[in-house]
This record gives structure tokens, C-alpha cells and sequence, in this order.
């Protein structure tokens, strides 16, 4: 992977160590409705709430991969004059940068090919930071989905569980209602899946925000203690 003009400048105005986070968000057709729309208002609640944090602002990098149908990154960045074209395979943005998209729901659920693309892209951020000299805490993964699998979606789960093991990610699974959370639970290791109350999305956003600020206050490798989580219900 060559540095580009554009990595070089960004490191160079912000050298802070980078904690990358990749929003695994189910937008296939069972979101329509209500909860396309909670959704959407929890990703705004996240914003606001990175952006009230002056450090978790410049070291919490955020990239969104919806999955419905479809399995692409979507543009996160805050609209600026004479901006180049979004680069898919350089989806991160800084929280000071972030400006969340309005997602919509259609199709089938590929979480799988989800799953396998975040990996990539964190892969891919992480040697972006190498090249840069840019140090950096251990990635997020947070995959949110309201149903299963519709894809081939074994491999995905064991390409996970080994980055888990090697300490490459951090693995957050949440399931809404329907979803398959025997499933889920195949993609960690360390970590069950946990099921939302209803359509919290908002309170599990404000949690994130409020994880990420303790990562971004720490240093990378040090364990970080989390907020404790009062959006989920212990399923049954």
C-alpha cells in the first residue's frame, strides 16, 4: 500500500493515535419503518456526542459498511468545498470530521460478505497508520442486525473469532428483535451478543460514544475499563 498527498497531509495536521472503529449496520429490508429511522437517529446521537469530546474527536476514526443487499462504505465525511470523490476503500473519518448519512433499508442480509469486508478495511487502516507512523489503539468492529444471515457467513465468523484471538479486533455484536442471536454468537470468541431493548438505538449509540471517549483518553495498549451497558435485555 503506496502513502498518498492526502495521508500524508491528514497525519501531519492531526498526528494523535488513531482508534479505528467500522459501524456494521443491518439496513436490509427489515428495518423499514421505525427502525431504519431510530437507526438513523442513534448514528446523529453518536455524532453529537463524539464531537462534545475535544480528544475523541481527533482519535476516534469512523467508518459506516450498511449491508442490505448490498455491502458498501458509505461517505461519512462532513461536506467541504472542493472535496475529492469518496475513495470506498478509504471509508474512515475523524469524529471531528464525521457527518452520518441517512441510511435506508432494502434487501437481503449478506452479513457475512459484511463481516469479511470490515475485517479488510481495518486491515487496510491499520497499514495506512504503519506507513504514516501513526500509533493506534486495537480496532472496533460493531455489527448491529435484526435477522440472519442470508449469505454464506461460517468462513466470516472464523476470519473473526482468529482476529479476535490475535488481539486484532474488538468485537461487539448486537442483535435487534429477530434476530438470530445463536448465530451471532458464532463471531466472537470473547465477547456473547447482546439483544437491544426495543429500538434503544440511542442509548446504545451514547454508550459507544462514551466507550470510545475512554479508549481515546488512554494509551494504546493499556485496558480500558467500559461504561456499563443498560440498553440491552438478557435474552430468553
Amino acid at each position: 500500500m503506496a502513502l498518498t498527498v492526502l495521508d500524508q497531509a491528514e497525519f501531519a495536521d492531526n498526528p494523535e493515535p488513531r482508534c479505528p472503529v467500522v459501524l456494521v449496520l443491518d439496513t436490509s429490508g427489515s428495518m423499514n419503518g421505525q427502525p431504519i429511522r431510530e437507526l438513523n437517529e442513534g448514528l446523529q446521537a453518536f455524532k453529537d456526542a463524539i464531537q462534545a469530546d475535544r480528544l475523541a474527536a481527533l482519535r476516534v476514526e469512523v467508518a459506516i459498511l450498511p449491508f442490505g443487499g448490498l455491502v458498501r462504505p458509505v461517505d461519512v465525511r462532513a461536506a467541504a468545498p472542493n472535496q475529492t470523490p469518496f475513495d470506498p476503500g478509504q471509508p474512515f473519518v475523524t469524529g471531528d470530521n464525521f457527518a452520518p448519512p441517512i441510511l435506508t433499508s432494502a434487501g437481503d442480509t449478506p452479513l457475512g460478505a459484511a463481516v469479511r469486508q470490515g475485517l479488510q478495511l481495518l486491515r487496510d487502516r491499520k497499514e495506512t497508520y504503519k506507513l504514516n507512523g501513526i500509533d493506534y489503539f486495537r480496532p472496533w468492529m460493531f455489527l448491529m442486525t435484526d435477522g440472519k444471515p442470508t449469505d454464506e457467513w461460517q468462513s466470516a465468523a472464523l476470519a473473526l473469532r482468529e482476529e479476535e484471538a490475535r488481539k486484532g479486533v474488538i468485537f461487539f455484536a448486537v442483535g435487534v428483535e429477530g434476530a438470530d442471536l445463536k448465530i451471532l454468537a458464532q463471531f466472537s470468541g470473547t465477547r456473547p451478543p447482546l439483544r437491544l431493548k426495543g429500538l434503544a438505538f440511542s442509548e446504545l449509540f451514547q454508550w459507544l460514544s462514551k466507550s470510545l471517549s475512554v479508549v481515546a483518553h488512554s494509551k494504546p495498549g493499556e485496558q480500558a475499563p467500559l461504561p456499563p451497558v443498560g440498553w440491552a435485555q438478557v435474552d430468553t
